[in-house]
């Protein structure tokens, strides 16, 4: 029986995460479950799974899941550090899908000690990634990537081999505005950027996929899991979804990974590997599907795809600093505070004024993400930005 941990349980991923477990009581036994501050949620989740601890990371939610859980011997737990903690328990398999950077401090305690890691939050590798790929080489951890992307590509290519790789192509569907002129973009809601076409995901990475600032996070993402040199990792938009990724090799030979645009398919991959497991999905209808499109992403109207690919180029703090400015740009989007079109502008603007020497330690990659946090914040806060074409 394989002991899991899953960090950032009440999830879009968490729960398809849970949703696979719970199909196979025989074959998972839950260690730890942990949420920010949704406690009903997790502690439904503890309960349903006999969950050894329950870990909530908003201190002051503590006292709920205590009253929640008690009686049913389920260990409750809260506060950033009690999530850390969780995360070192030495679970078999462990999911660290908790958003944004806080969950950078979790993965690199489940790294520390080993097991297999599921990296479903694409900011820890973004922002520390050579660090988090030097701890699994000290500890022996395996890290397996639970985006539908970056799990196609694991499929597809042969680490062993990389010198046949030509290219790795990663698809975005586009967003729910591929086709929307610019003057369109500057008036978009929180609730249409969230409603994507083919992904049922949370709101800050449905703003990111509207942007296409999650393709460009997955862009750094592939350079730090895959030994083939960054410039020959390519984005094409593939609205149907369907193909999540390709790998072409230099023989002229392209591999690629079909699938329903559901995440429970890659979790379920990460979760039986190296074997396989059944999953509640349909198989594909091709000829339901009758054609699969493609087209090249637009540098213009998703400036976010040239900011990340420029991050990456430059390395160092570059992109953490990306990440950070991100992720107060949209909250500050889905807040209302600043338009849709803003967001990538606040990333330059912040990228623009910061450029601290590359971080060597974990808590100097934090303060990094701190420090940029407060750029972003105040470019917000006094609506200096400019949007360029607009």
């Amino acid at each position: 029986m394989k002991t899991v941990t899953i960090l950032g349980a009440t999830g879009s991923v968490g729960t398809s995460t849970l949703d696979l477990v719970e199909r196979a009581p025989e074959a998972f036994r839950v260690l730890a479950l942990t949420a920010h501050r949704d406690v009903e949620g997790l502690a439904d989740a503890a309960i349903r799974t006999n969950a050894q601890l329950a870990v909530v990371a908003d201190e002051h939610c503590l006292p709920a899941l205590r009253e929640a859980l008690s009686g049913t011997g389920v260990a409750t737990a809260g506060g950033a550090q009690a999530v850390d903690e969780a995360a070192a328990l030495g679970a078999d398999w462990t999911m660290g899908a908790i958003v944004g950077c806080a969950g950078l401090a979790p993965t690199m305690r489940a790294v520390a000690m080993g097991g297999v890691v599921v990296l479903a939050n694409k900011e820890p590798l973004v922002s520390a990634g050579d660090l988090i790929i030097a701890a699994a080489r000290a500890s022996g951890a395996t890290l397996l990537p639970a985006d539908s992307e970056h799990n196609a590509i694991f499929q597809c290519l042969d680490a062993a081999r990389p010198e046949g790789v030509r290219r790795i192509i990663l698809t975005a569907s586009g967003g729910p505005f591929r086709d929307w002129s610019l003057e369109d973009m500057r008036r978009v809601t929180p609730a249409q950027a969230v409603a994507h076409p083919n992904w049922s995901m949370g709101a800050k990475i449905s703003v990111d996929s509207a942007t296409l600032m999650n393709k460009g996070l997955e862009l750094i993402e592939a350079a730090r899991l895959f030994p083939v040199p960054h410039d020959r990792i390519e984005i094409v938009v593939h609205p149907q979804s369907v193909i999540h990724s390709l790998v072409d090799h230099v023989d002229g030979s392209m591999l690629a990974q079909l699938g329903p645009s559901d995440m429970r398919v890659p979790i379920a991959h990460c979760l039986a590997y190296p074997a396989r497991m059944p999953t509640p999905m349909e198989p594909l209808d091709l000829v339901g599907i009758g054609k699969l499109e493609f087209e090249a992403p637009d540098p213009i109207r998703f400036p976010a795809l040239r900011l990340a690919r420029e991050a990456l180029e430059a390395g160092g703090a570059r992109p953490a600093i990306l990440n950070a400015a991100n992720e107060v740009a949209v909250a500050a989007f889905l807040a209302n505070r600043i338009g849709f079109l803003e967001i990538a502008a606040i990333v330059a603007d912040t990228l623009a004024r910061y450029n601290p020497p590359a971080p060597g330690t974990l808590d100097e990659v934090l303060a990094v993400d701190r420090q940029a946090r407060r750029y972003a914040d105040e470019c917000v806060k006094d609506g200096s930005v400019t949007v360029g074409g607009v």
